[in-house]
């Protein structure tokens, strides 16, 4: 039987008002070929909305302040031989500070886009589903 683990990370759709509309902040990677939401591993010791926050700020050069909790999507994925089932507490987080700032050793690509776009552009269903319930929650529709 293969080796299987739980991996824990935290992240969010951090957005802000641009004029009168929404925009949310998506990062790429892949080479710049699967676009999603800024996530990572929740440090021991550390809450989710800590853990989202920082690796907002970290992957994205953003920061802000968590104002819910949006959802918890999980999936399987493999590194080597081992199966990872990999939970993802997601926040939504209101942008306070900061300029879009790429992580070079993890992140290709970061932009704002606006909360129609971002739910086309992410690369996975399960973001794009979390991309849409904050649409209707910001925007009403």
């Amino acid at each position: 039987m293969p080796d299987q683990r739980v991996a824990y990370s935290s992240g969010g759709v951090i957005y802000r008002v641009n004029g009168n509309r929404f925009e949310v902040a998506l990062i790429a990677t892949h080479e710049g070929r699967r676009w999603g939401l800024p996530k990572g591993h929740v440090r021991r010791g550390e809450t989710a909305e800590a853990a989202a926050v920082r690796e907002i700020a970290e992957e994205t050069g953003l920061t802000g302040v968590v104002e819910r909790h949006l959802a918890t999507i999980e999936y399987w994925f493999r590194a080597g031989s081992t199966r990872i089932h990999k939970y993802v507490d997601l926040f939504l987080v209101r942008y306070t500070e900061g300029s879009l700032m790429p992580q070079t050793a993890e992140v290709d690509d970061v932009r704002w886009f606006s909360l129609q776009e971002a739910a086309e552009r992410a690369s996975f269903a399960r973001e794009r589903d979390v991309l849409n319930q904050v649409r209707q929650l910001l925007e009403g529709k």
